[in-house]
């Protein structure tokens, strides 16, 4: 079993949740800005590779920052109606630990989301001017041609592939010290995760001429928003096939020969996950004691799935909602406030509901 202690920094993810401050936080901004080396040697965790790119790009840390607060947030929307929810990170951050450490399913999301995070806040640092080494995609000059005919580059697109290059440097730099299976894993995660973000990159356009007509068209390369990405990588963790590294050590092979080849775009585990059930420290599992259900659903949300067969309780409470609206012209939509008495079910604890370690 691992000590706790020298395993915490294994990963990207935890070192930044861990490592960064609120964005809002006044001293954070002048430590980025007025003393990197001293921030940047202070921060537990990073490999050589990270102080440097940190010291080097001290502004770029706050936009990481960021990157962390919307990956975070993407997670556990993403698995709000699962029995792991994602939310280890605000109710124990030691328990995303345990589950970053395990090979499995939920590791190969939460590393993909983290690295797709950390792309599109650095992509979109530069597009905003905030950053000193990028700007908006210099390629994106000139002239072009698409379906609709000829177009001029304008307005500002955003540099996906700096935003990708940093990502890499920064994110694979903790993975690429190892040689190990759990490495590969991360490694490959981490750039499904990135190339996801540029899948929704998107021309947008704009038209000029009298009334509109798009007599000139002024054109520019967007990401879309980050919950396309979240759903796009939610699919793929739906889908993640699980592998066995191939007999020399350079790659991954199918467990079950019944399942395509992985392609780079999908996620990849290599140990089933545990149920999350009870709660269970080595397994990052906080249970499910407590967790709302949904009575009617035959989903993972389930009363019957959430709860574990432990039943659950049920309680009734009286909350305000909108109602009665209607459309006024023009244009404004006015509505009463009613009380709402509505049953909420929660699952039960298990007999014994204390922490389960194997330690």
């Amino acid at each position: 079993n691992m000590n706790f202690l020298s395993g915490i920094w294994w990963s990207l993810p935890l070192v930044l949740v861990w490592a960064t401050p609120p964005v809002t936080s006044s001293w954070w901004y002048m430590g980025a800005v007025g003393s990197s080396r001293v921030m940047c040697d202070n921060v537990p965790g990073l490999v050589s590779r990270q102080r440097q790119l940190c010291r080097r790009h001290p502004e770029a840390m706050l936009s990481i920052g960021r990157g962390v607060a919307a990956w975070t947030a993407e997670c556990q929307h993403q698995f709000r109606r699962h029995r792991w929810d994602c939310n280890a990170l605000e109710r124990g951050q030691r328990l995303l630990g345990r589950v970053l450490l395990r090979s499995s399913r939920e590791s190969a999301f939460v590393h993909a989301i983290s690295s797709a995070g950390v792309v599109f806040a650095i992509t979109r640092a530069c597009s905003q001017g905030e950053l000193k080494s990028c700007s908006c995609d210099p390629k994106k000059k000139g002239s072009a041609k698409d379906s609709k005919g000829h177009f001029d580059w304008g307005g500002c697109s955003d540099n996906i592939d700096y935003g990708i290059k940093f990502a890499r440097a920064f994110v694979d730099a903790k993975e690429r010290k190892g040689k190990d299976a759990r490495a590969l894993m991360n490694l490959h995660n981490n750039r499904a995760g990135r190339k996801a973000v540029k899948r929704f990159l998107r021309q947008e356009c704009k038209c000029h001429g009298v009334s509109g007509s798009c007599t000139l068209r002024t054109c520019w390369l967007a990401m879309a928003d980050f919950r396309k990405t979240g759903d796009y990588l939610w699919k793929k963790y739906n889908g993640a096939i699980q592998v066995v590294m191939n007999q020399d050590g350079t790659g991954f092979t199918v467990a079950n020969k019944r399942f395509k080849k992985p392609t780079k775009n999908d996620l990849v585990y290599f140990e089933s996950s545990p149920d999350y059930c009870i709660r269970d420290r080595d397994v990052g599992s906080l249970g499910t004691a407590g967790r709302v259900c949904n009575q009617t659903s035959r989903g993972m949300d389930s009363c019957e799935v959430m709860c574990c067969g432990r039943g659950y309780d049920t309680s009734r409470v009286s909350r305000m909602t909108k109602c009665e609206c209607k459309f006024h012209w023009c244009c404004a939509v006015r509505c009463q406030d009613c009380l709402e008495v509505v049953d909420i079910h929660t699952c039960k604890a298990p007999k014994s509901a204390g922490w389960i370690s194997r330690t």
